[in-house]
């Protein structure tokens, strides 16, 4: 598949609160066009947009995201922590992230992020649910975890899959055959030169995160890495467009 050398990080979260709806139109207006987004499920089943497993770094709220419910994350202000200017800011569903993504033009890559024991359940959902509301250019599926993968790959075949590390695990090329997947992401601190070249022959993509700095991705980039996820895309893109 064709995917963007830049791919913005929770949307452009250095200019507005990761993974919320402005964050996104932030980065539609750095000129990416691609987002990659985290999906978890609420304590009663709703896929939301979310990272963390707790509430308190980037909402008013406590606790663990999925154990809450819907009705109390939607009264959450997930805005503030970050800027007065983004008081009221919502956490989002998956339905609302998507139906922006198609008024804006973007494309995506869908993280899903389960809480533990929730992996295929959380998949089953997100994917679900998107397939139900995406009309647009196929997306990109990834996941740390290996359970969410094969279930991506059992409930929609047809959307192409990554599997996460932060380092590259020692069984890479069995877990990316068994899940047929076509990329493999890492930190970018973790990876070499030898490991993208390994996975090429493969004839698989090489995706890294969390790249915000120029020297750095012209390095990746010279080794052969296909995409960088980057908070700061409009910077990245004005010297890698």
């Amino acid at each position: 598949m064709q995917i963007p050398r830049i791919i913005a990080h929770r949307g452009s979260p250095k200019l507005a609160p990761e993974n919320t709806l402005a964050s996104f139109r932030q980065a539609a207006r750095d000129g990416a066009a691609w987002v990659e987004f985290d999906v978890v499920l609420s304590a009663d089943g709703r896929p939301v947009i979310f990272h963390d497993d707790a509430l308190d770094r980037t909402t008013d709220g406590a606790g663990q995201v999925g154990d809450t419910p819907f009705d109390i994350l939607r009264d959450l202000d997930a805005g503030s922590w970050f800027s007065r200017s983004y008081a009221g800011e919502m956490i989002p569903t998956l339905e609302e992230a998507l139906d922006l993504f198609a008024e804006l033009g973007l494309g995506f890559n869908m993280e899903i992020k389960p809480a533990p024991g929730r992996e295929q359940e959380t998949a089953v959902v997100a994917l679900a649910t998107a397939r139900d509301c995406w009309q647009g250019p196929v997306p990109l599926i990834s996941s740390f975890s290996r359970i969410a993968v094969a279930t991506a790959k059992e409930v929609q075949p047809g959307w192409p899959r990554g599997i996460l590390f932060d380092h590259v695990a020692e069984d890479w090329r069995d877990a990316a055959d068994k899940l047929e997947v076509v990329s493999v992401g890492a930190n970018h601190r973790h990876l070499s030169r030898e490991v993208v070249a390994a996975v090429h022959a493969t004839g698989r993509k090489v995706t890294a995160y969390t790249v915000n700095d120029e020297a750095r991705a012209s390095l990746l980039f010279s080794w052969g890495v296909d995409a960088l996820f980057s908070d700061v895309p409009g910077v990245l893109l004005k010297s890698f467009p």
